[in-house]
């Protein structure tokens, strides 16, 4: 069982496009979750979420983020919802997802992800949740993931590495840039988990 494999956890990638690196100043623009499924003891991507979010009002847009992220906030085909919505959606969708496979809670995976962690915990206290799905202090990191089993850190190089495709033109997406980091976690997860039991 999945539960079995990180005491009782259940690992879910996130991933957040925000207006800049101050989790108490700037906002969150867009929140993507990747669901993972356990599979023949493999873990494979299950499904994914998104939210374009709209701005909370006060806090402050980095134009150098905007352009960082390349996002247009006023693209007519983006559909933006309330951050409180959207956040009590998705905690729905991880919290199904957490029982059907019987685990405690839900614990963030990410690609430096204390920054996707900490706009978490900022948007939850702000939006008065208090019953958010995620352990709210342990976390499972790909960067270092990445550096133990590539020797590398940034996303795309580690992808390259694991021989995984990395598509510069869609990254900073956070539908994107969750699918490939959950991509990246499972396979050295999976990989690992092979070399144990040979050595079994």
């Amino acid at each position: 069982m999945l539960k079995d494999r990180f005491r009782k956890f259940l690992p879910v990638v996130v991933d957040l496009e925000t207006g800049g690196f101050d989790s108490k100043k700037n906002p969150i623009l867009e929140i993507a979750i990747q669901l993972i499924d356990l599979v023949d003891e493999k873990l494979v991507l299950g499904e994914s979420h998104r939210y374009h979010i709209e701005p909370i009002e006060g806090l402050k847009i980095e134009q150098e983020s905007l352009d960082f992220i390349k996002l247009d906030l006023n693209h007519p085909l983006r559909i933006a919802v309330d951050e409180g919505f959207a956040l009590k959606e998705l905690f729905k969708i991880i919290n199904k997802h957490r029982s059907q496979y019987e685990c405690s809670r839900a614990i963030l995976v990410g690609h430096n992800a204390f920054f996707d962690h900490s706009f978490l915990l900022e948007a939850c206290e702000r939006q008065q949740i208090n019953n958010s799905p995620f352990h709210p202090f342990s976390m499972l990191d790909t960067v270092t993931l990445g550096a133990l089993a590539t020797k590398q850190t940034v996303l795309a190089r580690v992808c390259k590495e694991l021989g995984i495709d990395y598509d510069n033109d869609e990254a900073h997406s956070a539908a994107y840039d969750a699918m490939v980091t959950a991509e990246v976690f499972c396979k050295i997860i999976n990989d690992y988990d092979g070399l144990m039991s040979k050595g079994s």
